[in-house]
């Protein structure tokens, strides 16, 4: 049975990234809400980073008391998140584009909370791991409705076609390390709650902050590879944070 046809195939290969609406039931959603309210829960009364969990910068880049960035390694500081990336409905449409035999790896929650949550600015993800792998595919989760507003995935269409990593550089303020893009050239990708966003680890994608005063975004993000693609960083059967699915 195919779960992508020969138009999606070849719009991965053109664009780097497939949107699917909806693709998580309507109960799985809310069963997640509640576990990741949890982690928003616990880092309200945090003063530091603490482990996986991460908080907002200041703009001397000191760590704002209370306010959750992200859960680096979500799936090894809950283990019920990783039922979620190991959704058939995910895995036989990413087995489809990388082949069988798939791992996970990088898992992360970004909560965006309302009034200035941050996410990330423009950036490949091939980046941080070293590598311009064709073959790892990334994956966005959006748990809640996204717009432009509470800042929405934006990407540059087929800036991945030439597995070609630009150059990023940190921002203070921020976590992690950016790139510059052409704006002109964005793409926003607003999505009801449920939809999953695959795309190469090579396409050039970011989002802006949450400027909604209601609204937070909260969204998962991991990256599937075959299980034989080895990663000096992220070597299989030694880094925590990296599981076999399929």
């Amino acid at each position: 049975m195919s779960f992508l046809n020969e138009s999606e195939i070849k719009k991965f290969q053109a664009n780097g990234y497939l949107v699917f609406e909806k693709l998580i039931p309507e109960s799985y959603v809310e069963y997640y809400l509640d576990v990741l309210d949890g982690m928003v829960q616990y880092a309200e009364n945090l003063k530091n980073h603490k482990e996986s969990y991460f908080l907002e910068l200041d703009e001397y880049s000191k760590p704002i008391p209370g306010r959750l960035h992200k859960v680096q390694g979500v799936c090894v500081t809950d283990k019920r998140i990783l039922a979620l990336a190991s959704q058939n409905e995910i895995l036989d449409r990413i087995e489809e584009l990388a082949g069988p035999n798939i791992d996970i790896f990088g898992t992360k929650f970004f909560p965006k909370l309302a009034g200035g949550g941050t996410s990330t600015n423009w950036h490949q993800d091939n980046f941080y791991f070293g590598t311009n792998s064709s073959e790892i595919i990334s994956c966005g989760i959006y748990l809640h409705d996204t717009d432009e507003e509470n800042g929405c995935l934006q990407v540059i269409p087929g800036s991945h076609s030439e597995n070609q990593i630009f150059e990023h550089s940190p921002q203070s303020g921020r976590h992690g390390s950016w790139t510059q893009v052409n704006d002109a050239l964005r793409k926003t990708l607003p999505v009801p709650a449920g939809s999953v966003v695959l795309f190469s680890a090579n396409l050039l994608h970011g989002a802006s902050d949450n400027r909604s005063l209601t609204r937070a975004r909260y969204s998962t993000a991991w990256h599937y590879i075959p299980s034989n693609l080895s990663l000096e960083k992220f070597p299989r059967g030694v880094f925590k944070d990296r599981h076999t699915v399929r």
